[in-house]
């Protein structure tokens, strides 16, 4: 493909199967009329490269007057991706961020030491019926950026680079791939994108990232002979060159990956940190409710009620 000089157009049978390192089938939960499926952390795989949480939301459909609503919670120790295709969020965060995000663009909240959050339907979507549909995925961060302040950007959908090419269109979220690199602020080697294939297209993976992973959000893929539908994550062994091929519907893909971290980390409820002692303190601190005289405080306008501490 000639937006991708670096891999040499070919045959997606040309990798073994074995190149899948690990193949992961998302776990669902229904919230009520609104299902979730989680594909990281999974039993076997906690990240790929910095991504270290990826949920899918939806798709659902919602009637007048009905929405989301995702009261105010904390974060520690990573970045935050909202990236929507239905639907829309009010995001409000304790940085003093108003943003409302909608399909094809991107918030990126990085918690550093402490942040907390909402994501609400807006006002006007609840004035009819009204559609979600979107992952939510989070980024770990290096230890030398743990403990840095929190930050919120936003970038329009005209602001991510779009490669197009024989069936093929490439929305990259973040990070560098195919020799285009995203705006946001990145704190190790990161690529994620956003892909449709066209009927029986096929797709390079980016070979400059030791972690890479596919998760299918719509239709189905093939690698080496075998078919792989929706809604799937596969991870692959670092150094193969890859190349997938669409099915005969074609496919929306997230494509995703990076640099493995150094060290462990932790995850428990919203907080992920490389120590249990920073995951403590963050517990501590939100029991505690002293809004704006630690590590939390609650968004501006957002404030009358928040997610308490799990049990």
């Amino acid at each position: 493909m000639s937006w991708n000089p670096a891999i040499e157009p070919g045959c997606p049978d040309e990798v073994g199967i074995d190149a899948i390192e690990t193949l992961i089938i998302p776990r669902a939960r229904d919230l009520g009329g609104f299902e979730v499926r989680r594909a990281l952390p999974a039993p076997k795989r906690q990240m790929v490269g910095p991504f270290i949480f990826f949920d899918q939301a939806g798709p659902a459909e919602l009637l007048t007057g009905q929405g989301i609503d995702v009261r105010p919670h904390p974060h520690i120790g990573l970045g935050t991706v909202t990236y929507l295709y239905r639907g829309d969020f009010h995001h409000r965060d304790s940085t003093g961020a108003d943003q409302i995000i909608r399909p094809g663009a991107l918030n990126w909240m990085v918690a550093g030491r402490g942040v907390s959050h909402s994501e609400r339907t807006t006002a006007t979507a609840r004035t009819g019926p009204n559609s979600l549909f979107g992952i939510q995925t989070w980024l770990a961060l290096p230890e030398k950026n743990e403990d840095m302040a929190p930050t919120f950007n936003h970038y329009g959908e005209e602001m991510l680079p779009v490669i197009e090419d024989q069936g093929v269109s490439v929305r990259l979220i973040l990070g560098n791939a195919y020799g285009k690199t995203a705006p946001a602020t990145m704190f190790s080697e990161t690529f994620y994108a956003d892909v449709t294939l066209g009927p029986s297209a096929r797709l390079p993976m980016p070979d400059n990232h030791e972690d890479r992973g596919i998760y299918i959000v719509e239709g189905s893929i093939s690698i080496a002979g075998q078919e792989f539908e929706a809604p799937q994550m596969m991870v692959f062994r670092p150094g193969d060159r890859i190349t997938v091929a669409a099915g005969q519907k074609g496919a929306r893909l997230m494509i995703l990956g990076g640099a493995t971290l150094s060290g462990p980390r932790y995850i428990w409820w919203n907080f992920v940190a490389s120590s249990k002692e920073r995951i403590e303190e963050a517990k501590a601190e939100w029991q505690a409710q002293k809004w704006g005289e630690g590590l939390f405080d609650l968004p501006i306008d957002d404030r009358d009620e928040h997610i308490p501490l799990p049990e």
